[in-house]
């Protein structure tokens, strides 16, 4: 079938979401070709597009397909006992339609869903599928994209974004479905009172809470609690969880940013929900000056992700960025825990190939393993099952990539912005109770470990011609390019071809030679 054959088909059929068919009505042949070059890539990472009609885009046919898929293969691996699911969603627009509808049809196929009653953070999915024992977990939610986007993200029995292998055969199991026909459906409601689908309890939500709590580096010494805090959710799911844990581990003097409180899949105050982006923070950078806080925390709207903002001498409120709060919170939790006696005897930390090497440096001082892996924290969560199963004498202290992901347990196998926000609470806690910034802090690490600058330029490519152009972009990387601009190329990394036994991965790192010296670019 053609791309028009596909439309046309879809104008007949696509009638269960109202707000669809006018789109599909209004469409013209460029629009036509965007929504329907291809069908959403569905990986490791599971689903992610902007919503709307098509089958490039992200609706309630779509999300039905891929459910189909992962559930055929549940059931094709899975004994009946074991064929649970875990669902969860995020504050973004229809993640709460398509949660629904995922559950709807895992439910049609015979697999138990439990389904969180409302919006809650990426972490409590892993979480829950690892307590609830499930095949599988399900989150929606695209992240810190903007609000035009969601997504779909497919979770193993072990709490960690599926295999590479899995994903491959539920890719396999989705491109024979249709989309209209070739799905059991079932109605929410009344699969609800049948009991195939429950929603998950209050008590699971009290014992993720009170796990990270068990990740406290301070435990019970004595530090000044009442530091002034900004937090801003980003209209996120991140509210309730956050505020709690704060106000339960003794941190309650927390002002959160009116604005950006409630949930708002259009994230009206900040377009680009994203922690990295100043403009993001800038409401809570304004209610710090305006209250003269201490630290503003902020995260995503999946709250896996948290940024921080801080002063510095001149009382000016200063991001750090993920390398950074990383390398600070890998000192802090090494420092500490020799400190109080509780610092393992084989300790590693998990960090990511685009992540910054000074986290290499201070692990050395510390004799806290590094291992270094792709892109993506799934990679780190294979780490921490890999070493539970196979180097239990071996213990995790730290995972975080510099894209403001971090996890100091592993209760989950993702990042956990709950979990980081103690944390990173603790850490400026302990620090100003020493009369030492953060900012004070980072530097005294330069002078220790080395200097390392690190930056992040960000480039969208829309539509089919975006696709292309990125693939373009990456064949020019791999041939022969000896610089880049001035800086002479020592060495390149294609790791598309496999390197140091990581999976192959469409990514290449350059080194530079610059005044006698090498620079690493990935």
């Amino acid at each position: 079938m053609n791309i028009k054959e596909t439309y046309e088909l879809w104008k007949k059929c696509a009638v269960d979401d109202a707000d669809l068919i006018p789109e599909l009505n209004k469409m013209n042949d460029a629009d036509i070709e965007d929504a329907f070059y291809r069908y959403l890539a569905f990986g490791t990472a599971g689903l992610r597009g902007v919503i709307g009609a098509g089958t490039n885009r992200m609706n309630i046919y779509i999300i039905r397909k891929a459910t189909q898929g992962v559930a055929n293969y549940i059931n094709r691996h899975f004994k009946e006992e074991d064929r649970k699911v875990a669902i969860g969603y995020d504050s973004r627009i229809k993640s709460d339609v398509f949660a629904k509808a995922t559950a709807s049809i895992f439910a049609a196929n015979g697999i138990k869903v439990y389904i969180y009653r409302e919006l809650m953070p990426v972490p409590f999915v892993s979480f829950a599928t690892r307590e609830l024992k499930c095949a599988a977990g399900v989150m929606v939610t695209a992240s810190h994209n903007p609000s035009k986007y969601n997504g779909y993200k497919v979770y193993g029995p072990d709490g960690c974004q599926i295999t590479s292998e899995a994903a491959a055969e539920i890719t396999n199991e989705i491109a024979n479905i249709d989309e209209f026909n070739g799905v059991l459906r079932g109605n929410f409601e009344n699969l609800m009172d049948s009991g195939m689908i429950s929603y998950i309890s209050e008590d699971l939500i009290t014992n993720f809470i009170e796990t990270v709590k068990k990740q406290s580096v301070l435990g019970d010494a004595k530090v000044n609690k009442d530091i002034a805090i900004v937090y801003s959710p980003l209209h996120g799911a991140g509210l309730k969880p956050v505020t709690r844990i704060l106000k339960e581990t003794g941190f309650s003097n927390v002002v959160v940013v009116k604005e950006q409180e409630q949930p708002d899949g259009n994230f009206t105050t900040c377009p680009f929900p994203n922690p990295e982006i100043r403009e993001a923070m800038q409401l809570g950078i304004e209610y710090a000056q305006r209250i003269n806080a201490d630290l503003l925390l902020a995260t995503d709207p999946d709250c896996d992700r948290v940024g921080i903002a801080v002063k510095d001498k001149d009382g000016e409120f200063k991001l750090l960025n993920g390398n950074q709060t990383g390398s600070l919170l890998l000192d802090f939790i090494c420092s500490v825990r020799k400190e109080n006696g509780t610092f393992p005897k084989q300790p590693y930390f998990v960090k990511t190939i685009v992540t910054t090497d000074m986290a290499e440096a201070i692990g050395n001082y510390y004799g806290a393993k590094c291992y270094n892996v792709l892109t993506g924290f799934k990679y780190i969560g294979d780490v921490i099952a890999n070493n539970l199963e196979n180097r239990p004498e071996m213990t995790y202290i730290l995972g975080f990539e510099e894209s403001y992901g971090y996890l100091s347990g592993t209760y989950v196998r993702d990042k956990d912005a709950v979990d980081a926000s103690l944390l990173i609470v603790e850490m400026f806690a302990y620090y100003k109770n020493q009369n030492i910034s953060l900012i004070d802090k980072l530097n005294s690490l330069y002078e220790k470990f080395g200097y390392y600058l690190s930056t992040l330029d960000n480039y969208q490519f829309e539509g089919s011609a975006g696709f292309k152009k990125m693939q373009d972009i990456m064949k020019v990387f791999k041939e022969d390019v000896t610089s880049l601009g001035e800086y002479k190329i020592s060495q390149k990394l294609d790791y598309s071809k496999g390197v140091n036994g990581l999976p192959k991965s469409d990514v290449v790192e350059f080194d530079f030679t610059v005044d006698n010296k090498d620079d690493k670019l990935a």
